[in-house]
């Protein structure tokens, strides 16, 4: 059973007052936010499962030969490349992307045979191909105004098409506009610290994106805030659950599932005070299907389905948990889990501007890593310290 919060802590502009100065921030779907131009941006999720079905409808994929593709330069157009498969007449353009896997696959450096004239190039090519030891790929045509080679693989290679996984959320989420639990994100307004979960569906607002080549979508339950515990003012914690997911059909990306709870997202589509962060990663391998439908899938579904009571009584055991009085115990406790003097003396030295006292409990003694964390200028390190936070507060989950 889910526990919400309907009225605690909001603000008259209704949204909810959160506090994202605790836990991590992920920068993940800000980073696809700036990157995404407007007709990668999808306004649902029925149009974003049209756009990639269609995609899919006009794509046949094959194995074939790679000795028997014959390679086409254009020598009054030195930009044009292209391949006749066995059993076509007219040769084929191969994607920007296309061409790198095919030159990866038969040991050609891409970027030297991006430089050359079509003509050599295509020599150097076809000399490759020719002699390729691993004799066959397959590849993915796709039918669009002209026919594009988009993917060349290996024959083992185990397609997810990008539709398949937008449908596995469509179950669970429906059109992702608010006829679910699941939607588009709120924004988080910085001048009052209110999270606003109603926003407009916009182009600049979106969380729905996917181009020739991806599909990367994150949608929230935020009309649905979880307390678990209360802040040092005495005013609710609240969090919401949010997943995101991503895949590639041509082999650019993994196909992944992380899940989690916030506490806000702002303008620019940064999660902020997210905690207890899970991921599932699966290759394209030979399997990969099968993994996705009996692994991938049904965790989604778990996730959006389950009740938060275990994040609730994990993060308030947590908080009873007490492991240090002095600051003896504190420097011990953290010593004796592979942080530094200097780090253990940040730590400390944090935790009262977060919690407005010195830290006493597990969940303090993770405030203050995370908070340090934060405050670490190179990711690997940020990483690697919020794992550690991670695997702390796991350690006293019940």
């Amino acid at each position: 059973m889910y526990t919400e919060i309907i009225d605690a802590g909001r603000d008259m502009s209704g949204g909810y007052k959160v506090d994202v100065s605790r836990g991590t921030n992920v920068d993940r779907v800000s980073s696809e936010w700036f990157s995404r131009p407007d007709d990668e941006r999808y306004l649902s999720l029925d149009d974003l499962f049209a756009s990639v079905k269609g995609r899919a409808d006009r794509s046949r994929t094959r194995t074939v030969e790679s000795a028997a593709i014959r390679v086409e330069a254009h020598r009054d157009n030195p930009e044009k490349l292209g391949l006749v498969l066995p059993g076509e007449d007219e040769p084929i353009a191969p994607t920007h992307w296309s061409f790198g896997q095919l030159s990866s696959l038969v040991g050609a450096p891409a970027a030297y045979l991006r430089q050359l004239p079509a003509p050599l190039a295509g020599i150097n090519l076809q000399y490759e191909l020719t002699n390729h030891w691993a004799e066959q790929i397959k590849t993915m045509e796709v039918a669009d105004g002209c026919t594009e080679l988009r993917a060349v693989t290996g024959p083992d290679y185990g397609r997810i098409y990008d539709h398949e996984l937008v449908s596995a959320v469509q179950r669970i989420a429906g059109n992702g506009t608010g006829d679910t639990r699941w939607k588009v994100p709120g924004v988080l307004d910085w001048s009052t610290g209110a999270y606003n979960r109603r926003v407009d569906v916009t182009k600049e607002t979106t969380t729905l994106y996917a181009s020739d080549r991806d599909v990367f979508l994150f949608l929230v339950d935020d009309l649905n805030p979880i307390e678990a515990g209360l802040l040092p003012d005495g005013t609710p914690d609240l969090y919401f659950r949010g997943f995101y997911c991503w895949n590639s059909k041509v082999g650019a990306k993994t196909l992944g599932i992380a899940s989690f709870f916030l506490r806000a997202v702002c303008q620019n589509r940064n999660l902020w005070g997210v905690e207890y962060f899970q991921e599932i990663t699966i290759r394209h391998s030979k399997y990969a299907a099968s993994r996705f439908a009996h692994e991938a899938a049904p965790a989604l579904s778990r996730f959006a389905e389950s009740s938060p009571a275990p994040f609730i009584d994990g993060i308030r055991a947590a908080r009873d948990k007490i492991v240090a009085r002095t600051d003896e115990d504190r420097q011990d406790f953290l010593r004796k889990r592979g942080f530094s003097k200097a780090e253990t003396g940040r730590i400390v030295q944090t935790v009262p501007a977060e919690e407005g006292r010195p830290p006493e409990s597990v969940f303090d003694f993770v405030q203050g890593i995370t908070a340090v964390a934060r405050s670490k200028p190179q990711q690997d390190a940020r990483l690697v310290m919020e794992g550690k936070a991670k695997a702390l507060l796991a350690s006293y989950w019940p």
